[in-house]
Parts: structure tokens; C-alpha cells; sequence
């Protein structure tokens, strides 16, 4: 069973910067691709960022230049650092991963953006 724990949310001024973490328990961290996704009220949970086990990145249009997704397989942690954050990025986020057709999702972590 996969587990994982982000943490690093909270409110932050438009302009501003934050950085998610997502500690994940596995045995061989750089197996598994790890995602970020938000979920803003009354929206559909949208992906983020992507990061393959070797390193390569994908982002959405909404994000590309201001996020940067990167992993740290030591630690087994992957990370979301948010800059020039803008109010429609307050969402719930969440770190996803899979491993075959098995889905793992994190609980989540809030972040907040004011005008």
C-alpha cells in the first residue's frame, strides 16, 4: 500500500510564494511518476504538474513559468514550488501517483491565495 503526506500549504498573498511537499512510502521511490493536482470549489480536480521517475516534467498552460514540480528520490519526496501565485490558484492540492492500475492519492493540503 502506497502512502502519501503533503504538506506545506497555507495562505499566502497574490505574488507570493509557496512550496508544497509529498513524503511517499515506497521501496523504490524513482518507479513511480508523481503528480500534482488541485481541486478548486465547484471544479473538477485538474492536473497540475507531472515528473517521471527520471526526472522529466510536464505542466499545464495555467502553471508553465511559475511552477516548478521536482523530486528528491533520497528522500522519497516530491515537490511543488509556487511562485507569482495568483488567486485562481486557491484549490485544495493533492500529490497523486500509480503503480499499474492502482491510484494513490494524498489527503490533500489547502492553499490560499488573496487578492
Amino acid at each position: 500500500q502506497v502512502q502519501l503526506v503533503e504538506s506545506g500549504g497555507g495562505l499566502v498573498q497574490a505574488g507570493g510564494s509557496l512550496r508544497l511537499s509529498c513524503a511517499a512510502s515506497v521501496t523504490i521511490f524513482s518507479n513511480y511518476a508523481m503528480r500534482w493536482y488541485r481541486q478548486a470549489p465547484g471544479l473538477q480536480r485538474e492536473l497540475v504538474a507531472t515528473i517521471s521517475g527520471g526526472g522529466t516534467t510536464n505542466y499545464a498552460d495555467s502553471v508553465k513559468g511559475r511552477f516548478i514540480i521536482s523530486r528528491d528520490n533520497a528522500k522519497k519526496t516530491v515537490y511543488l514550488q509556487m511562485n507569482s501565485l495568483k488567486p485562481e490558484d486557491t484549490a485544495v492540492y493533492y500529490c497523486n501517483t500509480n503503480r499499474l492500475v492502482n491510484q494513490y492519492w494524498g489527503q490533500g493540503t489547502q492553499v490560499t491565495v488573496s487578492s
